[in-house]
């Protein structure tokens, strides 16, 4: 299916949509993608705020320089930081009773990201457009509401393991 179809499926039955990515076979390149996908969508959510902070704000570094640092944070550091507590979750669910893999844990962290990365999207389009306030509050929240659901979801499905 295609990503995007499988992201709306997601929003409907997350434990569904990672059955069907872990019976898939373990795809190491599939995983790294997703994670690559996520994260690229969460740099480019950040423009438009960043693009309001260096209009609205003489203080404010230049847009490029804002630009290049939310680059290095969200295509070189956030990935290492949820591999990190990808395998951080594994271990977790491993002493609550999991028997999944590391593989699963992180496929399962890397969607809900991806999954999720809609509403983060619209996170930075409020963020750009209307600034802080009540209206950037939900839309996090809810994001994070949904980030939390489908990680939990599919972290549940990966750590059944394998019949």
């Amino acid at each position: 299916m295609p990503v995007t179809t499988d992201i709306a499926a997601t929003y409907r039955s997350p434990r569904a949509v990672m059955r069907r990515l872990l019976d898939a076979g373990r795809r190491e390149d599939r995983a790294l993608a997703i994670l690559m996908g996520g994260c690229l969508l969460a740099f480019v959510g950040r423009w438009p705020a960043l693009q309001r902070a260096a209009t609205l704000d003489a203080d404010a570094p230049p847009l490029d320089a804002q630009i290049a640092g939310a680059l290095f944070g969200w295509i070189f550091v956030a990935p290492l930081l949820l591999y990190a507590l990808a395998a951080l979750s594994h271990l977790v669910a491993r002493l609550l009773g999991g028997r999944g893999s590391f593989y699963g844990a992180r496929l399962a962290l890397f969607w809900a990201f991806l999954a999720a990365a809609p509403l983060l999207l619209l996170h930075g389009l409020v963020a750009g457009f209307v600034g802080a306030g009540p209206g950037l509050q939900i839309v996090g929240v809810l994001w994070l509401l949904a980030f939390g659901w489908f990680w939990m979801m599919s972290l549940r499905e990966a750590e059944k393991g394998t019949p």
